[in-house]
């Protein structure tokens, strides 16, 4: 007997097994349809093998689909992907198929020409429109184009019967890219980091790299040269391109389609979903070469994929923390390593987890140390705070302020950041002081003054802003605390009423094509003044924009989150980098009540080398990533005590192990979310210990009941 081993897209443990009937072939990677209770599924053949027989009667297998079979290696990493993060395989299944479970797009109608036949009447237009088709295939809108002729012209060729419509299935159309379109002219950094990545693909194999370069040296360039190398070698060759932000998209997309002369193909959830399949058919057939898309990009099923660059590999964004837990920049480096192709991840200011790899040697470490062309980077200023204090109910110190009318003076731009949405991050009463929170939800809530309401970003809740106090019932208590960027974009609406001032953040530019006009807009100097969370410290390329002021430089170093220096070194090197990228010097002002904080020390002198390597010396005194490793256990559930009594069980079964501590259980800092209790347990292990070995002996143990929600994060970047 035959049998199959189907791996279903659900949050299934495991692969089933299903007899093969006699007349079917079936390898790994096929897509079949297969019984699962009283209904067909989709599935995908993990293993086929011969067998003498079994206890239990296996159900039949009951079709071969026409889809596309996912490449072997694809499989492969599904699986390693679901062992790693000890995530059900058949939901890591799933993205490898989402975009198969996309409709289709319409069939596209076009017209051709009917054999010889010829029109009554031949008038110069007709005969234009007839030369133009020719023996081809097109649709209306290209033949109006391209003949010059009206719609009424072609419409009287069809209805004589002269020209017919017919239908064909849309295909995503990808032109080849051409290597040798527009060349950059790249610096000898930039040639030596494009050299060794190109030397690399050619070789072939597995073979990680670090692209290390101040803000402005031209990481792009030198890793686009090194992707048009590869097709020039192979012109079928895929190339993956990771970005953490859809804002970011379009900007690279460009610089693609200028570089290669073609547009590459993108995946994010900002794609239609017709588009989306046409996208996955074309990746999985070899049609499209370039693709540039978020972290779910990483689950495509490539035929021939050869280069993986994760561009800001440091950002926190490439964390996916709900469903499917994962790490983007993690699960890149394996799949380069299951498919035998290079990764490059990029940053000016990389993860301590990707240093200490370069370091050991682990990962090729190429090093752009100067920015392209006369731009040279922004001084860095610290401003003490305790010294220049703003005026009450104000955000913005004199010095600051003076900056800032200079800059205004010369015609040039500002960016006022500051990483926090909305207009105020907290609502009070000042009678009772209570604090106004989502209802079943423990957060604040967040005002945003451009909408009237009261916004919970953890949750999505919102509601007008109230008259009376929820709690006492006082009426117009409420006061707002503390700043947003609203409410700094509204003092400097009233410092510089004559500058065009304008927000960036998740709330003003919701989607790719507002960002894509905000971001246009900067660049043609149409905004005198931005006001910006971390939306606009990645990656963009503003020309005139001279002076950076970051207006709470404090604010990520507060909390007890192990990443928090480290998240505010590279923030605010991220942010300040935007000023002084052409040819005009760049000037950064760092508001702070901590000026002697190490964090803000090393970024004014310009030393990354010595942060570094402090905040390596307090992460191995403690043995935290990257010197040891780490993994939540996070427990919810609407009973209060079905969750204690679960996480009690957790705590009373944990396998002996060395060299390995677990913390907890303990309520997590967000203790209510949607009406759900949560509390947490911290593993900690040292870096060479089977983590997820302990892992699995450990949550074999416990049968979790089905009211409470078990999530396990490896190597977890939030602690709430």
């Amino acid at each position: 007997m035959i049998v199959a081993s189907v791996l279903i897209p659900l949050p299934v443990q495991e692969a089933f097994d299903y007899e093969v009937p006699e007349a079917m072939t079936l390898t790994r990677g096929d897509q079949v349809a297969v019984p699962l209770g009283p209904r067909l599924m989709r599935g995908i053949v993990t293993e086929v093998r011969e067998t003498t027989g079994s206890n239990r009667r296996l159900k039949a297998v009951d079709g071969l689909l026409d889809d596309p079979r996912l490449p072997p290696r694809t499989v492969d990493f599904v699986e390693w992907a679901a062992r790693w993060t000890l995530s059900p395989p058949g939901e890591m299944a799933a993205m490898a198929l989402k975009g198969l479970r996309a409709p289709r797009p319409r069939p596209e109608r076009r017209l051709r020409r009917v054999g010889d036949r010829t029109p009554a009447r031949p008038t110069a237009a007709r005969t234009a429109v007839l030369e133009a088709i020719g023996d081809r295939a097109m649709t209306r809108p290209a033949l109006t184009a391209l003949s010059g002729a009206s719609s009424a012209v072609i419409k009287g060729l069809i209805d004589e019967g002269v020209l017919e419509l017919f239908e064909v299935e849309a295909l995503a159309a990808f032109d080849p890219p051409d290597p040798d379109h527009a060349p950059a002219r790249l610096n000898a950094d930039q040639a030596a980091a494009a050299d060794v990545l190109a030397g690399a693909t050619a070789k072939g194999g597995f073979a990680p790299f670090l692209l290390d370069g101040v803000t402005g040296s031209g990481k792009t360039e030198a890793y686009l040269e090194a992707a048009a190398r590869t097709l020039r070698a192979d012109p079928d060759a895929q190339i993956l391109i990771l970005l953490p932000e859809i804002a970011l998209t379009q900007a690279l997309i460009a610089r693609i389609t200028d570089r290669f002369g073609t547009a590459p193909a993108e995946w994010h959830s900002g794609i239609a979903p017709p588009r989306r399949r046409m996208v996955w058919e074309a990746v999985v057939a070899g049609r499209c070469n370039i693709v540039v898309g978020a972290r779910s990009a990483l689950f495509l099923p490539f035929a021939n994929l050869k280069l993986i660059v994760v561009d800001e590999e440091h950002d926190g964004s490439f964390k996916q923390e709900d469903g499917l837990v994962y790490h983007g920049r993690d699960l890149a480096v394996a799949r380069a390593r299951i498919e035998g192709a290079t990764v490059v991840l990029a940053s000016a200011t990389p993860s301590l987890e990707t240093l200490w790899n370069a370091q050991h040697g682990r990962y090729g470490w190429l090093k752009l140390s100067a920015r392209h062309g006369a731009a040279v980077l922004p001084s860095i200023e610290l401003l003490d705070l305790r010294q220049n204090p703003p005026d009450p109910q104000t955000w913005l110190s004199q010095p600051l302020r003076e900056a800032i009318g200079e800059t205004f003076a010369r015609g040039e731009q500002t960016l006022l950041f500051l990483n926090r949405r909305g207009y105020a991050p907290v609502v009070l009463c000042r009678a009772c002081g209570h604090r106004l929170t989502a209802p079943d939800t423990d957060s604040w809530l967040v005002e945003h003054r451009y909408t009237g309401r009261l916004v919970c970003h953890l949750t999505g809740f919102s509601m007008v802003r109230p008259r009376l106090c929820p709690s006492c019932g006082a009426e117009d208590t409420l006061v707002s605390v503390g700043p947003g960027v609203e409410r700094v974009e509204e003092e400097v609406r009233a410092l510089f009423p004559e500058a065009r001032t304008a927000v960036f953040s998740s709330d003003t530019v919701p989607d790719a094509k507002s960002a894509r006009a905000l971001i246009q807009s900067m660049i043609d100097g149409q905004i005198d003044i931005l006001v910006a969370t971390q939306a606009a410290a990645k990656g963009h390329n503003f020309p005139n924009l001279t002076l950076v002021g970051v207006v709470d430089a404090d604010l990520g170093l507060r909390g007890g989150d192990l990443r928090a220096a480290e998240r505010t070194f590279q923030l605010l090197t991220q942010a300040t980098g935007r000023a002084g990228r052409h040819d005009k010097p760049g000037r950064a002002i760092l508001q702070t009540w901590t000026p002697e904080h190490p964090v803000l020390m090393a970024l004014a002198a310009g030393d990354r080398d010595a942060f570094v390597a402090a905040e390596m010396a307090e992460r191995e005194a403690a043995s935290l990533p990257p010197h040891g490793r780490l993994a939540a256990l996070i427990l919810s559930g609407e009973d209060a005590t079905a969750v204690e009594r679960v996480a009690q069980m957790l705590a009373e079964a944990i396998p002996n192990a060395e060299r390995l501590e677990v913390y907890g259980p303990a309520d997590a800092p967000l203790g209510l979310i949607r009406g759900r209790r949560r509390k947490r347990l911290l593993v900690r292990a040292d870096r060479d210990v089977d983590l997820q070995g302990f892992l699995r002996a450990w949550l074999a143990r416990v049968k979790v009941p089905g009211s409470v929600r078990l999530t396990v994060d490896v190597d977890p970047y939030s602690f709430l």
